[in-house]
């Protein structure tokens, strides 16, 4: 580089080389691009601690973020491939270990970090991130008890969330055997990590979007299983994504991520928490044994409780005959009695035939051929007296003439047709029916006035004249027999 000349002499307005400097003035983007190949040949490779500050995600993507820490501040990029491999979500306030180039960005005169992968510094800064993002999800309310659901008390069908080919699979499987067998549905998913998240979380999911009627079966409920390992084994299972899932899921979760001792936000989320996958598939299903005890007992006491009632009965009944008295007791008065009975009838009977016996020789002793021969003699004596005149059969039937005769004279003078001798007339209608007024004639088309020798037809003044019969069709000749011929005075 060529020093400026000291002569104030050479200051003008046009730059003017210096004689026998040969150094040519660079350009801007020369020196950027000098100063980046520098910076980067110096620092291709560098792995920084500080405070991430400003994080903001763009829409290609990318992320941009400052590191920082008490004394200075250093600007980071990390392209959006490097982004999709990072294990958890980068916030304000996380202390990470950034890996990756310094480079220079021309555009504003400034150096960054170009970062490759993005680690939390140690457990304490995960743990930091772990309570940050659960303090945020109990806020909107993903924790919240009313949020859970209740668990079937025997489901039919039981979805498992777990890597296939782990022991934690065979252990819920061997459990739910022995308690109690049941269908299962396996969706395999990884557990530990990149993209276990989005596979857990999509398994999930995808159980709760199956229908009712699909070929599928829908599961009942639902185990998220892992087995234990450290914080960044199951950090997986703290991922806002998974949490998510499981809280707006629709089925019954059990989460069982890790041993007893292990706690992470999948658990907050699910309805019901295991300590183990074991103790998983133990809530899931009842004992069947202890079922098939519960039914059998609930058997007996529903049996007990339909023979008490008979039991019960019985005893009073048996209670209520021992105080009725026996049977001969009641019997035995009229037992007595009836002997009784049998002893006087039998008595009388004798009597009455004794009595019956003395009557009959006494009236025997009567009855003798003479006696009878008297009582005929006077028999006769008094039909002989007593002699038949025709005057004692003749006075009544005379009587009897007479008031028969006086009946047919009043028969005669009230018969109704007696006047027509006189000159009067019946006036009839049509069927013969007497008419007693002038109303009812008037109602008639025709009338019949009925004299002492025969009966006249005529129509009233205002009526319409009667119609003049038609004559009847003469009969037709029966087969087989000839016409006869008409008369002609006919």
């Amino acid at each position: 580089m060529a020093r400026a000349p000291s002569n104030s002499n050479n200051d003008g307005l046009v730059a003017r080389v210096a004689q026998g400097d040969n150094a040519q003035p660079l350009s801007i983007t020369e020196i950027s691009s000098a100063l980046k190949r520098t910076v980067e040949e110096r620092f291709g490779h560098v792995r920084l601690r500080g405070e991430l500050s400003g994080v903001k995600r763009a829409a290609s993507g990318h992320l941009y973020c400052a590191l920082k820490d008490e004394k200075a501040v250093l600007d980071g990029v990390m392209w959006r491939g490097s982004t999709n491999r990072l294990a958890f979500v980068p916030e304000d306030g996380l202390e990470v270990i950034a890996t990756g180039k310094l480079t220079t960005y021309a555009g504003r005169s400034k150096y960054q970090i170009v970062i490759e992968s993005l680690e939390l510094a140690g457990e304490g800064a995960l743990l930091a991130l772990l309570e940050k993002t659960r303090a945020r999800l109990e806020a909107e309310g993903l924790f919240a008890r009313e949020r859970k659901q209740a668990l079937p008390f025997l489901p039919r069908t039981i979805g498992v969330v777990t890597s296939p080919t782990g022991s934690v699979i065979r252990d819920i499987l061997h459990r739910l055997a022995d308690r109690f067998p049941s269908h299962v549905v396996v969706w395999p998913v990884l557990v530990q990590g990149q993209g276990a998240s989005e596979q857990v979380a999509a398994a999930i999911r995808g159980f709760s979007e199956i229908s009712p009627t699909s070929p599928v079966a829908r599961p009942d409920v639902v185990i998220v299983a892992r087995g234990g390992g450290s914080i960044e084994d199951l950090w997986s299972f703290n991922e806002e994504i998974v949490v998510r899932a499981i809280a707006e899921c629709t089925i019954p979760v059990i989460s069982a991520v890790g041993h007893e001792t292990d706690t992470t936000l999948a658990d907050y989320a699910a309805d019901r928490r295991a300590p183990t996958p074991t103790a998983a598939a133990e809530m899931a299903v009842p004992v069947r044994v202890d079922l098939d005890a519960t039914l059998a007992d609930f058997a007996n006491r529903q049996r007990r409780a339909v023979y008490r009632p008979v039991e019960l009965g019985r005893e009073r009944l048996e209670s209520r005959v021992r105080r009725l008295p026996r049977a001969e007791n009641l019997l035995q008065p009229q037992a007595q009695r009836l002997d009784e009975l049998s002893d006087r009838l039998r008595r009388g009977l004798m009597d009455r035939a004794a009595q019956g016996r003395e009557r009959l020789a006494g009236t025997a002793s009567r009855l003798s051929p003479s006696a009878l021969t008297r009582a005929h003699s006077e028999a006769q004596r008094r039909l002989e007296r007593a002699r038949l005149t025709p005057a004692l059969v003749e006075r009544p039937l005379t009587a009897k003439r007479d008031q028969l005769a006086a009946l047919a004279r009043l028969a005669e003078q009230l018969h109704p047709e007696k006047p027509l001798s006189r000159g009067y007339a019946i006036v009839r209608d049509l069927e013969g029916r007497a008419l007693t007024s002038k109303a009812q004639a008037e109602r008639e088309g025709a009338l019949k006035l009925q004299f002492k020798d025969d009966t006249l037809e005529v129509v009233p003044s205002d009526a319409a004249p009667l119609a003049r019969k038609k004559p009847k069709p003469r009969s037709q000749p029966r087969p087989g027999t000839a016409a006869r011929q008409d008369d002609l005075f006919d």
